[in-house]
């Protein structure tokens, strides 16, 4: 019975701890998941981000990135493009984790 209980925990935790936003930061564009590109406009982001330097602080796919040190740690990788035609998505570093979030939901994907 104790093993049931513990599966059945699991099931649904693994699917909510997938979906958060620890990211790495590969210095190769080809080894990257999405190539972003930081914009200091706001208005012109797809995606308001804020990092936090607690990985408990992340949870979905709602902008908020804690960067891990360790590419298999992280949900994503992604490569810092110089170029924003290049870049799969474009983000915005807001200071606030309550301003974080998509301002363009067609990009969503890209971070599930």
């Amino acid at each position: 019975m104790p093993t049931l209980l513990l599966t059945s925990l699991l099931l649904i935790i693994l699917p909510l701890a997938s979906q958060s936003q620890q990211v790495y930061s590969s210095n190769n564009r080809f080894d990257a998941d999405v190539r972003v590109y930081v914009t200091d406009n706001r208005f012109e982001a797809h995606l308001w981000v804020f990092k936090t330097d607690n990985r408990f602080n992340v949870k979905g796919n709602e902008g908020i990135w804690y960067f891990t040190n360790n590419r298999f740690e992280a949900d994503k990788t992604i490569y810092f493009e110089d170029n924003r035609h290049n870049a799969d998505l474009i983000i915005y570093f807001t200071g606030s984790r309550f301003n974080a979030g998509w301002r363009d939901k067609s990009k969503q994907h890209l971070l599930y």
